[in-house]
């Protein structure tokens, strides 16, 4: 394995003279991107299990639904507090501990005993989550040429999309058709995976003399790192108020089969691997200017979503499109590595937090929304709400940086 010793702040990055092969690179990002595999197969096949957890330990499902959070909320506090904890920790060295924990994490679910402990292990597996995919960004944007460090974002960010279409699908299958624990014990089987290829083809990397806990906190310190976070938490809130009552969406608003369910859910992570292959291409051309469309694109998408929710083709074509809007993650992800100066481990792990938060604010807003009564496919002016606000505070920045520049 190469040894690279020049690196971008605080730590040192792999081929930053361009010394890997084309093949060298392929492999380190299909090991990073397995990780994120791995971690989006876990995320989710939780959603289609929960009523075999909840017979398991005899509870409520509304009670079992408790874990999503826990895991939520254990991503949400491990991004930024791993990434300040573990500063002076060679990437590769963080990357292999943060799988490991992920992969022992979830073969603990699925023997966990009581539901108590298994909620403690799913907030527990949350914690590396940011972190990951933060340094792994990090990692594969730094391989790249300029032009080209979106791209590899995006490709390191696919094995969360690919999730979506086909891991969490086959997990939940062999969870339903066996027993929930073998889809747990899968996704740990998946993390192991990573953990052997990271230590294989991953380039060994050093600290470089400054890097501190003080210094990654410094991005807190930073006016466009909070604005940045702000645009992910709110701005992109409204694909998960809409994704999260999609099933009753399909059922009780357009009046599709229960069994169309599926297909629906298909064709939104066919959008979203689409949006990440097409909006990784888009920001290489203009980072700020894929960000700023998006959103924008959003507010009119998620409108026309509400206004022809009823009609089945137009709900499949709405869904679809809404999961390109996955689109801008790959563009936010970068923004925040590049204004956050010289604390990019913290920024760009703590961008994971701010999208959970969307997560959970999409989800909460929606759901007030159809209890208020105005249906399910209200969900849609939700977020359009959601991204004009996003679209304002992204604006915010955008008039700060022109005037730091400037100035």
């Amino acid at each position: 394995m190469t040894d690279c010793s020049t690196l971008d702040s605080p730590q040192t990055l792999p081929n930053p003279s361009g010394s890997l092969s084309a093949t060298a690179i392929l492999l380190i990002e299909i090991a990073l991107a397995a990780g994120g595999f791995g971690i989006g197969t876990g995320e989710f096949v939780i959603m289609g299990l929960l009523p075999e957890v909840a017979t398991t330990y005899g509870v409520s499902v509304p009670q079992a639904g408790h874990v999503i959070s826990a895991y939520a909320l254990g991503v949400v506090l491990g991004a930024p507090i791993i990434a300040a904890l573990a500063a002076k920790l060679p990437r590769k060295t963080l990357l292999l501990l943060l799988m490991g924990i992920f992969a022992l994490g979830n073969f603990a679910s699925a023997i966990a005993p009581g539901f108590l402990s298994f909620t403690a292990l799913r907030f527990i597996t949350g914690l590396p989550h940011g972190a990951y995919f933060g340094v792994a960004a990090l990692v594969a944007s730094s391989m790249a040429p300029p032009h080209r460090r979106v791209r590899a974002v995006g490709r390191v960010m696919l094995g969360l999309t690919i999730a979506t279409l086909i891991g969490t699908p086959i997990a939940t299958f062999l969870g339903q058709l066996m027993d929930w624990r073998t889809a747990f014990l899968m996704v740990a089987a998946i993390g192991a995976l990573a953990v052997a290829l990271i230590a294989i083809y991953l380039p060994k990397d050093k600290v470089i003399e400054g890097a501190s806990m003080l210094r990654e906190l410094s991005a807190f310190g930073r006016v466009q790192v909070w604005l940045s976070m702000a645009v992910a938490a709110v701005g992109f809130g409204g694909m998960f108020a809409i994704f999260s009552y999609i099933a009753k969406t399909v059922t009780d608003t357009a009046g599709l089969p229960a069994s169309m369910v599926a297909v629906v859910l298909a064709l939104f992570g066919i959008g979203m691997n689409v949006g990440n292959v097409v909006g990784s291409r888009m920001a290489d051309y203009s980072l700020n200017g894929t960000i700023g469309g998006m959103l924008g694109f959003n507010i009119a998408l998620m409108s026309v979503f509400s206004l022809t929710a009823h009609n089945p083709v137009m709900l499949c074509i709405c869904v679809f499109l809404t999961g390109c809007g996955f689109a801008a993650c790959p563009a936010v992800q970068t923004r925040i590595m590049d204004v956050a100066a010289d604390a990019k481990t913290l920024a760009a792990a703590t961008i994971h937090s701010a999208f959970n938060i969307a997560n959970a604010l999409g989800a909460w807003l929606g759901g007030l929304v159809i209890a208020a009564g105005y249906g399910y496919g209200a969900t849609g002016y939700v977020g359009a709400v959601l991204s004009a606000f996003g679209l304002a505070i992204f604006l915010v920045s955008m008039a700060l940086e022109k005037k730091a520049s400037s100035g």
